[in-house]
């Protein structure tokens, strides 16, 4: 992974990227699956005529969890002489059949990194709330046949706003050096029959979205007060909060940097 400049002879790319990670095993490489990381970086070795490229991203998904702006740098050779549209639509082209496409790239600005540059990140989580199963949004929503009480879910949601020590949304196996994070936004809507939860922070803990979704599911449907989630919050005990909720419905939505790589 390029963590500093490009290497001599290259130059770094910024990317935003769509995906659907139905059956790919999330963003990193892994040895059990296909990554989005792993058909990134194909792809452009068939750009650049097999010479290997080196790719950060700002943030991983997991397994299911799908991307419509996703931001990742890319360095490339030089002597390859592309231009964006080149970048944009021959990696496109080489990311077929998959479901991964290139929105925008762009010759990253110096010292950019997509990862240590980023200010934000954001999700989106969607539940499909009615009795029957989804089909066109098959492994894209939750599906949750209880009426959900999204003005509870939104009172809930108001507690967990701000600087807190997040212990209990927090996967077992989060590698982060600390459970306190900020979270900037934690709102829930209605659309008919879809419930979003939406959430903005500069980074979150693993599993933190789903954990968060899970727990406002309960706060909807009855079983817990809007109250209870603070309670959750203070105890610092993922055992006391609500299930994780599956990753199909959850979808990186931005990522924000001090100036925007994709400005003309």
């Amino acid at each position: 992974m390029a963590t500093d400049g490009p290497a001599p002879g290259f130059r770094r790319w910024a990317l935003e990227i769509e995906y659907d990670g139905t059956g790919l095993c999330g963003w990193q490489r892994q040895e059990n699956g296909l990554s989005v990381q792993e058909l990134l970086e194909t792809a452009a070795m068939r750009l650049v005529s097999g010479v290997p490229v080196a790719s950060a991203t700002a943030g991983r998904t997991d397994a299911g969890v799908h991307a419509a702006a996703m931001v990742v740098q890319l360095d490339l050779p030089e002597a390859a002489e592309l231009g964006a549209h080149h970048v944009r639509d021959g990696l496109s082209f080489h990311l077929k059949p998959h479901l991964v496409a290139i929105r925008r790239a762009a010759l990253a600005p110096p010292g950019w990194h997509a990862r240590f540059s980023a200010l934000w990140r954001s999700y989106r989580y969607t539940i499909l709330n009615r009795p029957t199963r989804p089909v066109l949004d098959h492994d894209h929503v939750w599906h949750v046949k209880r009426p959900l009480d999204v003005e509870a879910m939104r009172a809930g949601a108001a507690l967990l706003i701000g600087r807190h020590d997040f212990s209990s949304f927090r996967a077992a196996s989060c590698q982060a050096s600390g459970p306190v994070r900020t979270l900037d936004l934690l709102d829930v809507r209605r659309d008919g029959e879809y419930v979003t939860i939406d959430a903005k922070a500069r980074s979150f803990l693993h599993h933190q979205v789903r954990n968060l979704a899970g727990s406002l599911q309960l706060v909807g449907s009855g079983q817990w007060t809007p109250g209870h989630l603070g309670t959750v919050l203070a105890a610092r005990d993922r055992r006391l909060a609500g299930p994780t909720a599956p990753p199909e419905g959850l979808c990186l939505t931005g990522v924000g940097y001090p100036e925007d790589p994709f400005a003309p």
